[in-house]
């Protein structure tokens, strides 16, 4: 999220309101613009919604883990906190997996978690949570159950701005059902300010390692992209003529994949990573850590001769980074600092562009098509202001070699590794991009983790184009096996999907679908999912 504050103004607050909590909740949420509750109502949270304001508007998923995942969307594209009211310690529990997702993707959610009575907490009651406050962590930031209904306002503000603060993340308030009808009085919306500038003496020692280096390499996060730097970046990268990769598993863009300087995509792999940035005597890692792997490796962390500096706003990732400098600071404001110090005397030498990929071919006849043509094809069609919302794992490296974004906040993927997430995260990016065209990319392993998004959809009538890359199997495991022994050719247990009909889905819950096994229809069927204000679901058939 951007370095400002966590408030949109100061507040006046309506003394002449009943002094409820429920009427104190939403005074406060009215007054911190977050009128959007995402949710899948239980009984024990009936009570918050008695006498709903007209002025909010409640968006219902069909299952929790799609209403956190609807949240984490919007929140991201709205670069706001949204709340999400979810149903003790079963909704709770079955939103597990995309919480997990929105801590690591560091996206500000206000969780709030009904709770049964106070009254009959002590008798183990039906629906209840035995430790509301430990059932989520350690995947959010601050949990709370208030001691007394009055303080339920008090500790909805504080999540608010816990959330916001930097590194950002989700944070949960369970709520006894009977607090809400209890007298409580209003609370005024503070000015938090979010922003941190790195310590001056440290910044100035990574301005002049950038600024001493010949060959220097810059390495960019999601953190570039969420604290609204996109242009700094590009302009540091310029002035330093520095060739510029995207850090394993970011979950955004922060530099333009057209951009001279662009280098390609750093693998999860410590080998590889050391291979990709040989030659470059500095490595500046902006918004990332530095870095992520997904397997074993050993040997060194960087290439021989190599010095890494990192600008990151978690002081947990840069305490466990292993080598290096590290400034605990928002990415945008660490920035803007080292392009304020003077440029380098000597200007330097642009390395030499990479070398365009070769197109992909279409298949011959009676042959599927390939991932890589299926997603050439989407690239060419699609405006480059679309967003996309990625969940396809086994065809993401693929999709970095193919569907190339070149434009600030545009393609938003899960931080985390866990499925389930994009298909709700797109509905919740497009609610909170009115105007633009979002394409939910995702797998057909991953959609079936969340399917029920579709439904919700359908019934806000929003411009979503889903295209499924149905290749009947879970590729991402199946492509992975080698790196535990797998031989040739061997498929691991549980990793074959035939067998389903998307288009059938689809349509079951009320979106217009269509599939694709054509490779010669493809281009033609995108164009026309891509018109329109209304959801579409495309299947492709792919090899």
């Amino acid at each position: 999220m951007s370095s400002s504050s966590s408030a949109p103004a100061a507040p006046t607050v309506d003394a002449a309101a009943p002094s409820t909590v429920r009427t104190a909740v939403l005074a406060l949420l009215r007054q911190m613009g977050m009128t959007t509750i995402f949710g899948n109502p239980g009984s024990t949270e009936l009570p918050m919604f008695r006498d709903f304001p007209e002025d909010f508007r409640y968006v219902l998923g069909l299952q929790e883990a799609v209403v956190v995942g609807m949240a984490d969307g919007y929140a991201q594209a709205t670069r706001r906190p949204a709340i999400v009211n979810l149903h003790s310690a079963a909704g709770v529990g079955n939103a597990m997996g995309n919480i997990f997702t929105a801590f690591l993707n560091r996206t500000p959610l206000v969780i709030t978690a009904g709770q049964q009575a106070r009254s009959i907490l002590p008798f183990d009651p039906f629906l209840f949570s035995a430790q509301a406050t430990e059932l989520a962590k350690p995947y959010v930031k601050w949990s709370i159950e208030p001691a007394r209904a009055q303080d339920v306002p008090q500790a909805l503000a504080r999540a608010c701005y816990v959330a916001m603060q930097p590194p950002c993340g989700p944070v949960l308030v369970s709520i006894p059902a009977d607090d809400w009808e209890q007298p409580a009085a209003p609370v005024p919306v503070r000015q938090v300010g979010t922003g941190l500038r790195p310590d001056p003496a440290l910044l100035a020692q990574i301005g002049d390692a950038l600024d001493a280096s010949a060959r220097p390499a810059i390495v960019v996060g999601a953190g570039v992209d969420r604290d609204g730097a996109w242009d700094e970046v590009r302009a540091l990268a310029e002035r330093h003529q520095a060739r510029v990769w995207v850090a394993p598993m970011s979950a955004r863009g922060g530099f333009a994949e057209d951009h001279p300087l662009f280098a390609g995509f750093l693998p999860a792999i410590r080998e590889r990573i050391v291979e990709r940035l040989a030659g470059h005597d500095l490595v500046l890692v902006l918004g990332a850590p530095a870095f992520s792997y997904h397997v074993e490796g050993e040997g060194p962390h960087l290439p021989e001769g190599a010095r890494l500096c990192q600008l990151i706003d978690d002081a947990h990732t840069a305490a466990w980074t292993p080598v290096g400098l590290a400034a605990q600071c928002s990415i945008g404001l660490g920035v803007r600092d080292l392009l304020a110090r003077p440029a380098p005397a000597t200007p330097r030498t642009p390395p030499a562009p990479r070398t365009p990929l070769p197109r992909a071919e279409p298949p011959a006849p009676g042959e599927r098509m390939s991932v890589a043509f299926a997603l050439q094809t989407l690239n060419e069609v699609r405006d480059a202001g679309c967003i996309v919302v990625e969940e396809a794992p086994g065809s993401r490296p693929v999709m970095q070699e193919r569907l190339h974004f070149t434009r600030s906040h545009t393609f938003f993927t899960m931080a985390s590794g866990g499925l389930g997430w994009g298909m709700p995260a797109t509905v919740g990016v497009a609610l909170g991009s009115p105007g633009q065209r979002v394409i939910g990319l995702i797998g057909d392993g991953s959609s079936m983790y969340s399917i029920q998004a579709l439904w919700s959809a359908a019934q806000l009538k929003l411009p979503i184009t889903f295209v499924i890359l149905n290749n009947r199997r879970y590729a991402a495991l199946q492509d992975f096996a080698p790196v535990f022994g797998y031989a040739p050719g061997e498929t691991p247990q549980g990793t074959a999907l035939p067998d389903l009909d998307f288009v059938a889905l689809a349509r079951g819950q009320g979106l217009d679908a269509l599939r694709v096994s054509d490779a010669g229809e493809l281009a033609g069927v995108l164009r026309q999912s891509l018109q329109g204000d209304a959801p579409v679901l495309v299947e492709i058939e792919v090899d």
